[in-house]
């Protein structure tokens, strides 16, 4: 297997782009949305973030079209950052509704009109966004190898896989698989529940790959995770009537987030990056005051004690522990 770096490390924050570029309609963005992307892009330097997400389908396309206006804008800032993308979903063409292809040439055509988009020659991280059934991981394999031989992409990652999908390919890669992103957040804790939950007749209520953690941990690949801030929910965002583990779940981080010294966000990742799988959030949020508010999260996860970590668990998950 050829000698790769891995382009991002555990405990880390990630700035997520998806909520760049205007709706999601096929309407063109304006110049509000490119000083909006500027604007995030500034608050996530300042926060210590060097590593951006996207996807070819993020507002269909227009997350990375802003993006790339600002990489365009700002001298020198290709070399101080990260970008990884996403191909592998289609959002829907004449005859067909939405669905899922990483053939050949799908891939190819992606990358390429990413690259065009982000107005880049490379992205860091190509990350493979779903499984498609129809397509062998051979084929995969072989578009992603062209990639790299090109220089397009400079490592190869998956998104919403399990352990056992990600070694079904990675038997047929030249390179490692450096990241798998998750829907991982203290609301989503299908991810942690399935650890707990063996030999347990609650494990049933979570479709979580059992082991995919395990085998992301045992072979270096780091676990992204995004809706890391649980879109809000326990920070203020919730909703009028939230059930009884919602709102105590609120009420407790912002108790941790005050003896902490710091913000209910960066309780909420701190949560997330104290599991010794090395988990590296993604943060989705275009309010630059919100993404200042992340920054704290790796001192948090280093502070927080044994007690207040599941503490916030089992709050969030309305019962005991079995």
């Amino acid at each position: 297997m050829t000698e790769h770096n891995v382009p991002n490390s555990p405990q880390e924050l990630i700035y997520g782009c998806m909520g760049l570029g205007g709706s999601w309609s096929d309407e063109p963005h304006g110049t509000v949305h490119v000083d909006e992307a500027a604007a995030a892009v500034e608050a996530a330097l300042a926060a210590g973030i060097t590593l951006f997400d996207h996807a070819d389908i993020y507002r269909r396309g227009k997350s990375e079209a802003v993006f790339g206006e600002v990489l365009a804008a700002t001298p020198g800032l290709r070399e101080r950052i990260r970008l990884q993308t996403k191909c592998g979903i289609r959002l829907g063409e004449p005859g067909l509704a939405g669905h899922y292809d990483l053939s050949r040439e799908s891939i190819l055509e992606r990358v390429g009109a990413s690259l065009q988009r982000l107005q880049t020659d490379y992205v860091d991280v190509l990350l493979l966004h779903r499984p498609d059934p129809l397509t062998g991981v051979a084929e995969v394999a072989a578009a992603v190898g062209q990639l790299l031989a090109e220089g397009k992409v400079r490592a190869l990652g998956v998104s919403n896989m399990s352990g056992a999908q990600i070694q079904a390919l990675q038997d047929r890669l030249e390179v490692p698989v450096v990241a798998n992103q998750l829907e991982m957040s203290l609301l989503k804790r299908a991810w942690l529940e399935s650890t707990v939950l063996v030999n347990h007749a609650e494990s049933l209520d979570y479709s979580f790959p059992h082991g995919t953690l395990e085998y992301c941990a045992g072979n270096g690949i780091t676990l992204q995770a995004y809706g890391a801030l649980a879109r809000g929910l326990y920070t203020g965002a919730g909703p009028d009537d939230p059930t009884a583990a919602e709102a105590a779940t609120a009420e407790l981080v912002g108790e941790l987030a005050r003896e902490h010294n710091t913000s209910g966000e960066a309780v909420l990742l701190g949560w997330l990056m104290k599991h010794p799988a090395g988990i590296a959030p993604v943060i989705g949020t275009v309010n630059p005051a919100r993404i200042a508010a992340c920054a704290d999260a790796a001192r948090v996860a280093q502070a927080m004690t044994r007690a207040q970590w599941y503490g916030l668990w089992v709050t969030a998950r309305g019962s005991n522990l079995p």
